[in-house]
């Protein structure tokens, strides 16, 4: 099963630039988590932050307890063994076929034999559909396939924890939707924590169990899939509503005249460039037919009972509709391409 990562008062600069500063959150082990955010408030930063890759000004950042921030660079290389990681373009090496790109870790950092490593390698790539391509290089591949060998080396240590960097980036949304639904599967089969960065609204809306978002330099939510997606927070709306009223401006947050000014527009009439609100709870995709039922999912569903009263009445009810939906086994969203798109739990629905 995966470990328990947290962070408690978090900073960090470039100089004299705050990128973000006093962030405290936790990724409950086991469980797919996403760190939201427009482009350039510091999400990948945050990710190269819990590997120790970059170290914080402020704060400390718990792996299993241990907080790296104090780590030496041998107990740092240790904890680090806990970590896959996939990049945005996937960093594979161009000279080395898919086999070899694989394999890289465990010749780095274990002393297994050949066979061994075949037989690991040999199972990542059948798990992610790379089987018959080992021999390729990374130039003769698809940016999908070059994703998932990415995805394959991730996983050739058996982590407790995955990292995933925009994994939607320079995919499109067919692909963008069997990788979605690899990560889930890869949860349901080993239990590990996993925490994707990314901007992508539909991954955002139906992977993870938990969601985080930064903005202004700061967190502005984190929590549970159900608290975030009924949240009135405006700038959370925003930007899971992918429209253009709210406080996320073109490159920097808007101030209030201009916000103001935009609400008159709408208000007049005119369209704010957004599509039409969603203001339910969007089913999780599930784990493939086949694969082990996810543990993930109970353990984030007795967490929302536990704050309900905590929540406006709305979001109750729309969080209590969505509950029952999803216990009571319907038809839902898998990330299949194929599959017939299904309507909104909404609080609506509720009453």
């Amino acid at each position: 099963m995966g470990v328990e990562v947290s962070t408690r008062g978090v900073t960090k600069r470039f100089g004299s630039q705050t990128i973000w500063q006093d962030v405290s959150l936790t990724l409950p082990s086991g469980e797919v988590s996403a760190l939201l955010g427009p482009s350039g408030t510091g999400k990948s930063v945050f990710l190269k932050s819990l590997i120790g890759l970059l170290k914080p000004e402020e704060g400390s950042i718990f792996i299993d307890g241990v907080d790296i921030t104090q780590c030496s660079h041998k107990e740092l290389y240790e904890i680090r063994k806990l970590f896959g990681v996939l990049f945005q373009d996937g960093a594979l090496f161009g000279s080395m076929d898919l086999y070899d790109n694989v394999a890289f870790p465990l010749r780095e950092h274990t002393k297994k034999s050949e066979s061994e490593i075949r037989q690991i390698v040999m199972e990542k790539l059948d798990l992610t559909g790379l089987i018959g391509a080992e021999n390729k290089l990374p130039g003769e591949i698809s940016g999908g396939m070059r994703k998932r060998a990415g995805l394959a080396r991730a996983l050739v240590l058996d982590p407790q924890i995955i990292l995933v960097d925009e994994p939607d980036s320079g995919l499109d949304p067919v692909r963008t939707a069997y990788l979605s639904q690899l990560l889930i599967d890869i949860n349901a089969q080993i239990d590990a924590t996993i925490l994707i960065v990314t901007h992508n609204i539909s991954l955002a809306r139906t992977v993870p169990d938990n969601i985080g978002m930064l903005f202004r330099r700061g967190l502005v939510m984190m929590g549970p899939r159900e608290v975030l997606l009924t949240s009135d927070e405006p700038v959370v709306r925003q930007f899971i509503n992918g429209r253009r009223l709210g406080p996320i401006g073109m490159s920097e947050e808007k101030d209030d005249a201009q916000i103001a000014q935009e609400q008159a527009m709408v208000d007049a009439g005119h369209s704010d460039g957004g599509a039409e609100e969603i203001t339910g709870i969007i089913p999780q995709i599930r784990a493939t037919p086949g694969m082990p039922e996810r543990k993930a999912v109970a353990r984030r569903r007795e967490r929302v009972r536990e704050i309900m009263h905590t929540l406006p009445a709305e979001a109750q009810a729309a969080i209590q509709v969505s509950l029952e939906e999803s216990e009571d086994a319907g038809t839902y969203y898998t990330g299949d391409p194929d599959t017939e798109v299904i309507p909104v739990v909404s609080a609506a629905a509720g009453r």
